[in-house]
């Protein structure tokens, strides 16, 4: 027993010793890939009905991807808030409320996965109309998400499952699990699509596949721990402290996320009045871009996770140490991967279709979006500070304001200007939103940490005070 319990141990992370660098490296590599393994997922969809499939198979399923963000974002939301409560418990030691908000998240992933199933089955038809999905594309895309969100519960349980994993340091085994069910996925494309001919329906039903054995696997991880993260099925029931503390970490930023997706929708309702070939070339660039995303992400998801640790630990000095060295971090990821995307961009949008004109049409996006890239990962990164120090209403606020609601009175005023009707300015608005609500993020973060700052002190030197006699 004591050698299993070492051998799960290992996994673990302590975040509030030692150097901070090489330990969020350490954290967030593995995150990194695991990020990129979900992201062949789709990749792998996109890429077999491209070249297999046609265009409109293309469109069709990259036409899905703002609409499935925006239906899954609210309950991903509520694994950021797990994903803390779990790190702060950890932090401090306490292995009871530790114990019960582990059980409760479970509970939580799998009523999400059964909600979302309802509504990507019953809801999808007329969510696309609404998006002004072409015509030509729009029954290949009900097939597709509907089959899709079959899937649902095991997508919640693996995400929600490893937020517990990461928020304990432990992001290599979620990568071990997606590693085997990524091959499932390829394989499984190549026998649907190519094999069986059937086009979307077998791209859909390989991810969904793919998702259950990875939750399978995750699950199984949890049930053989040793420590207070050990999940036993008997045990499952929702706690009401910890299911009311996710909530109020997890709501603001899961609506956050819903808030960002419909801005999305819109924008990609406006792309969807350019054609076929433009939705395309968009779906492509899109997906390119989420690579750079998915390895920017991973050093938000550290720092939310080392903040909530130091914070549960009392180490309020190594704070900001840790936002500094996530910031570094993310701007150089960022301007590495988001530049070699654009210079290589030709290469890599000919993975999706070997169409030119979709090939010149996600360069526009490309070469907007990848160069300015590293200035969303540092909002994300700030985003992530806040929350991990226990706010989660304001980023919420200010990156609704800051980005959403931008972007959205750029599309309803700018682009509706008749010299200005066209994809590039649209893809413009997201750099501008991203420079002005970084800008904002960073002027909380300070205001807010000068306050705990100032309570800290306060509280110390009531503590010391001689008593009056």
């Amino acid at each position: 027993m004591e050698k299993k319990k070492e051998k799960t141990q290992k996994y673990e992370m302590d975040m509030c010793s030692g150097s901070i660098l090489k330990k969020m490296l350490v954290f967030a590599v593995p995150l990194m890939c695991s990020g990129v393994l979900q992201l062949l997922f789709n990749a792998a969809d996109i890429v077999v009905v491209g070249q297999f499939a046609g265009s409109n198979s293309l469109a069709a399923v990259g036409a899905n991807t703002s609409l499935i963000n925006l239906l899954t974002n609210l309950f991903l939301g509520m694994s950021i808030g797990a994903n803390v409560l779990v790190a702060r418990y950890y932090g401090a030691g306490q292995q009871r409320h530790l114990s019960r908000t582990v059980h409760t998240a479970i509970v939580l992933s799998i009523g999400s996965g059964v909600i979302l199933t309802f509504l990507g089955i019953f809801g999808a038809k007329q969510i696309l109309i609404w998006m002004q999905t072409p015509a030509e594309v729009l029954d290949l895309a009900v097939l597709y998400l509907r089959i899709y969100f079959i899937g649902m519960t095991g997508t919640m349980l693996y995400n929600f499952g490893a937020a517990i994993l990461r928020a304990v340091g432990d992001t290599k085994r979620p990568l071990y699990y997606l590693m085997g069910a990524g091959v499932v996925n390829v394989v499984l494309n190549l026998i649907f699509v190519i094999g069986l001919k059937m086009d979307v329906a077998g791209v859909a039903a390989a991810t969904a596949i793919a998702e259950c054995i990875a939750a399978a696997l995750v699950i199984r991880c949890l049930m053989r721990e040793q420590s207070g993260i050990r999940l036993i099925p008997k045990n499952l029931r929702i706690d009401r402290s910890s299911f009311i503390k996710i909530l109020q970490i997890g709501l603001p930023a899961g609506f956050q996320g819903v808030i960002f997706s419909l801005s999305n929708v819109v924008i990609q309702s406006s792309i969807n009045l350019f054609g076929p070939v433009v939705v395309a070339g968009n779906s492509a660039s899109a997906n390119i871009e989420g690579f750079i995303y998915i390895a920017m992400n991973a050093l938000h998801q550290a720092t939310i996770s080392f903040t909530s640790q130091n914070l549960g630990a009392g180490q309020y000095k190594r704070l900001d140490r840790i936002v500094i060295t996530g910031e570094v971090c993310v701007l150089a990821v960022g301007l590495v991967l988001g530049n070699l995307a654009v210079f290589f961009g030709n290469s890599l949008l000919g993975i999706y279709s070997s169409s030119p004109e979709v090939i010149q049409a996600g360069m526009q996006r490309l070469v907007v979006i990848g160069t300015a890239y590293a200035i969303c990962g540092m909002m994300d990164v700030m985003v992530g500070a806040l929350r991990g120090i226990g706010y989660s209403v304001v980023p919420m606020i200010i990156s609704l304001i800051g980005a959403c609601g931008l972007r959205l009175l750029w599309i309803a005023t700018v682009f509706q200007v008749p010299q200005y009707h066209s994809p590039s300015v649209i893809y413009y608005s997201y750099p501008i939103t991203w420079i002005i609500t970084l800008g904002a993020l960073i002027g909380c973060y300070a205001y807010l940490r000068r306050k705990m700052n100032q309570k800290l002190a306060y509280t110390a030197h009531q503590t010391t005070k001689e008593p009056a006699f």
